[in-house]
């Protein structure tokens, strides 16, 4: 079943936070991901609107999504981000049949 990582995020640092992005399609790849959308339009329907720029990427499975964010290599292309070049949510949300209340 498929998994999708979503991302939402606010840029303080455009040069820095560009080592983040140029390492960041080669190490989804390795791990399945997908990108189904990264930057572009948007609009807030609800919520703050502090973030400015929103990610998609599927993964074949939950536990593929989990072990790219947690791989050394993503971990390290992170580090340029974390370094106050922006601010980012992330979540992984399995795919299918919504489970029951």
């Amino acid at each position: 079943m498929p998994a999708y990582w979503v991302a939402r995020s606010k840029i303080h640092d455009p040069v820095e936070y560009k080592k983040y992005t140029d390492l960041v399609p080669a190490i989804l790849e390795k791990y399945g991901g997908k990108v189904l959308a990264r930057g572009g339009d948007y609009r807030i329907m609800e919520g703050p609107e502090h973030f400015e720029r929103f990610v998609v990427v599927e993964f074949p499975s939950f536990d593929e999504a989990v072990a790219c964010h947690r791989s050394p290599e993503y971990q390290a292309a992170a580090a340029y981000r974390r370094n106050g070049a922006g601010e980012v949510e992330q979540v992984i949300v399995e795919g299918g049949e919504a489970t029951p209340i």
